[in-house]
């Protein structure tokens, strides 16, 4: 294997013998701006990955961009946890990367939920210890993801026990050995964005891995009631409300959820990163630890809230994703799946 840098980021990426030994190249399973996924077989074990093939060179190709793919492949290597996707293998040819990857075929994780007929709190903190689980992980391993969402949590396969995968580490970073916080740009999607990475385009004071919690506590807070606790006719104002703190547990849809669920969630919606709950301080929360004790009463509200917040998630996503077509010279900013927006001109205080 061959030893490269770019930019700051060395990694060791690519075996050089032909993918064609060990892997036999099959469907395309996705394409998006600048690779395609296809399925794939291993020759030896007749078990089945996903190959994401991506180009080193093209009209699209910048070294802004190469350096993205390079980030990913290297956390993708550092982290192995059944919430996180899996990485195989990787080959390098002198044109193209093969980054062999486990199959995710249970589909989005709120499409499953939507789906369920009976759906309680126990079965979201289930969801939720898993999420965290996979993020304890990541931090240990100096990983911040930065664009936790639903979109990139998915589900290993269409069991019923089925893993919780944390996805698309396209926007997440490695802290180096020296480093505590993040000094970068403000990077995420505007309902999960943490206050710091909003205040880092005014003040310039950097943010660190706190934002994946803060972002769990907004995807928590959905998962119980079915709409996000930030809101507004803009990201504006959004980014307005997220800055201020402005979120409060609605009746009459916070009425039938525990004291426990609401203490977590404002331990993870906490302003000041300093205080906010650590992904292991998470896990130890009676909420997560205790589940035998928790309701398994049917959250019908939710779910039917829920199910309102998916369409229209879903319908937003396809919008994004027509307009992106047209807008490839943007590159990362504006990916073919739901975005990670890339976050630029929040509103002045």
């Amino acid at each position: 294997m061959a030893t490269k840098t770019v930019s700051h980021h060395p990694i060791v990426v690519g075996r050089s013998e032909p993918i064609e030994n060990f892997y036999a190249l099959g469907e395309i399973l996705g394409s998006g701006s600048f690779s395609d996924v296809k399925l794939c077989t291993e020759i030896a074990t007749g078990k089945k990955w996903a190959a994401k093939i991506v180009a080193k060179e093209g009209k699209t190709q910048d070294e802004h961009r190469m350096d993205i793919i390079m980030v990913e492949i290297r956390i993708l290597q550092s982290v192995h946890h059944q919430n996180i996707v899996q990485l195989k293998d990787i080959f390098e040819t002198s044109t193209h990367f093969y980054i062999i990857m486990e199959i995710i075929s249970g589909g989005e994780l709120f499409d499953r939920i939507v789906e369920l007929s009976h759906y309680s709190e126990k079965e979201a903190s289930n969801v939720v210890t898993q999420i965290l689980a996979g993020i304890d992980h990541l931090h240990s391993k100096r990983v911040v993801h930065r664009d936790l969402k639903p979109e990139n949590l998915l589900l290993s396969s269409k069991e019923p026990n089925a893993d919780v995968k944390i996805t698309d580490f396209g926007l997440s970073e490695i802290f180096e050995e020296s480093q505590s916080v993040l000094m970068d740009k403000a990077v995420g999607t505007p309902s999960y964005l943490a206050p710091e990475v909003l205040l880092l385009l005014d003040t310039g004071k950097p943010y660190g891995k706190e934002v994946d919690l803060w972002a769990t506590g907004v995807i928590t807070y959905i998962l119980l009631c079915g709409f996000p606790p930030f809101y507004g006719e803009s990201d504006d104002d959004i980014y307005d409300k997220i800055v201020e703190g402005d979120w409060c547990f609605l009746s009459p849809y916070w009425d039938h959820v525990s004291d426990s669920a609401k203490d977590l969630i404002s331990k993870l919606l906490t302003l000041d990163p300093t205080k906010r709950i650590t992904a292991k301080e998470a896990l130890a929360h009676p909420w997560i630890a205790d589940q035998a004790n928790l309701s398994q009463a049917h959250l019908d509200t939710t779910l039917e809230q829920l199910k309102k917040f998916n369409a229209k998630r879903k319908f937003k996503g396809a919008i994004l994703a027509v307009k992106a077509l047209s807008k490839l010279t943007r590159g990362f900013q504006i990916p073919t799946t739901p975005p990670g927006t890339v976050v630029k001109t929040p509103a002045k205080k």
